[in-house]
C-alpha cells in the first residue's frame, strides 16, 4: 500500500509532471531509490493503528448512546460511523501531515524537507517551518472525506454482521 500512497501524492501535487502510475514510479525509483517508497511507513503505521482503535472506540460509544437497545438501526449505524470516522481522522491529521512530508520529500524545493529523514525529523521541520498550526494542515478536508466512507462502511458491515452469524 506504501508505495501506492507515495505515487498518488505524487500525481496530486500542482504541476506535477506525472502522467502515469508507470512513469512515476520509475521516475522516483530513479530519482530517490527504492527508499522514497517507504521512508513513510513507519509513521503510516503509527497513524493507522490509532485511527483505527479510535474509530472502533468511538463508534461503539456513540452507537450504545444513540441505540441503547442494541436493535438493527441503520440510522445508528450510519451516523455513529461517520462522527466516528471524523473525530479518528481529526486526531490523527498531525500524523497524516507528517506522512504526506515524507512522501512528497522528493519534490520539495526547500533542502531541509528533501533531506527529511523520517517521523521525527519531519515533526521537526513542520514545527520550525509552520508551527504548531502545521499540523493541522488539511484537517477540514480530511474530516469531511472520511466521514462518508466510515459512514458507509459502518452501515455496510453492521448489516452483513448479522448475516456472517448465519453461516
Amino acid at each position: 500500500m506504501n508505495p501506492f500512497d507515495v505515487i498518488k501524492q505524487r500525481m496530486q501535487i500542482h504541476g506535477s509532471a506525472h502522467r502515469t502510475i508507470i512513469q512515476c514510479a520509475r521516475r522516483v525509483y530513479r530519482s530517490e531509490g527504492l527508499k522514497a517508497f517507504y521512508i513513510s511507513y513507519p509513521t503510516t503505521l503509527a497513524m493507522t493503528v490509532p485511527y483505527t482503535a479510535f474509530q472502533f472506540m468511538i463508534y461503539d460509544s456513540l452507537s450504545k448512546v444513540m441505540n441503547p437497545t442494541g436493535a438493527y438501526d441503520p440510522f445508528t449505524h450510519c451516523i455513529a460511523g461517520g462522527l466516528a470516522g471524523g473525530f479518528a481522522a481529526g486526531l490523527t491529521t498531525p500524523l497524516d501531515v507528517v506522512k504526506t512530508l515524507l512522501q512528497t520529500r522528493g519534490t520539495a524545493q526547500d533542502a531541509q524537507i528533501r533531506l527529511a529523514n523520517g517521523l521525527w525529523n519531519a515533526a521537526a521541520i513542520i514545527k520550525q517551518q509552520y508551527g504548531y498550526r502545521g499540523f493541522f494542515r488539511g484537517l477540514q478536508p480530511r474530516i469531511i472525506t472520511t466521514m462518508p466512507s466510515t459512514a458507509i462502511c459502518w452501515q455496510v458491515s453492521s448489516k452483513s454482521l448479522p448475516l456472517s452469524r448465519l453461516t
